[in-house]
């Protein structure tokens, strides 16, 4: 088997991942796995409203979807690649009848010309109260 290279990469630009066990991505070889990604940087979680007890009041799933983009370019930019080498994207949504047209609208907007492949689905809940979480796989540019 050849020596590739296999190194996590985690850039100051965003807040330590919350599980203690990951990375914000990892380079294998020429490519690029980013770990999942939610609507939260170092300001804080984006596209959410909170009750003081820590439950959804409301929430904007375009909100959400473009602060996911944003760190998503980040974390590529850190890894020496761009949004222009993503290659493959799994959507997680947790309601794809609500929200699967809002976002689908912004994502259209981000990476319409790019066009790699996608898989969305339905879940029923991530450890985070967000409605949307996205991972990749580029190519080292």
């Amino acid at each position: 088997m050849p020596n590739m290279e296999n190194k996590p990469v985690i850039t100051p630009l965003l807040p330590d991942p919350l599980s203690a066990f990951h990375p914000h991505a990892r380079i294998t070889g020429d490519f690029i796995y980013v770990s999942g990604l939610i609507s939260r940087n170092l300001e804080g979680l984006h596209g959410v409203t909170l009750s003081p007890e820590g439950n959804v009041i409301s929430y904007d799933i375009e909100i959400q979807t473009r602060v996911i983009f944003e760190n998503l370019e980040k974390i590529l930019k850190e890894a020496g690649s761009s949004l222009a080498h993503v290659i493959d994207v799994s959507v997680f949504l947790t309601s794809i009848e609500k929200d699967f047209k809002s976002f689908n609208k912004v994502y259209g907007e981000i990476m319409g010309d790019i066009c790699p492949c996608r898989t969305t689905v339905e879940v029923s809940r991530f450890p985070s109260p967000v409605q949307i979480e996205i991972k990749c796989i580029a190519l080292r540019s």
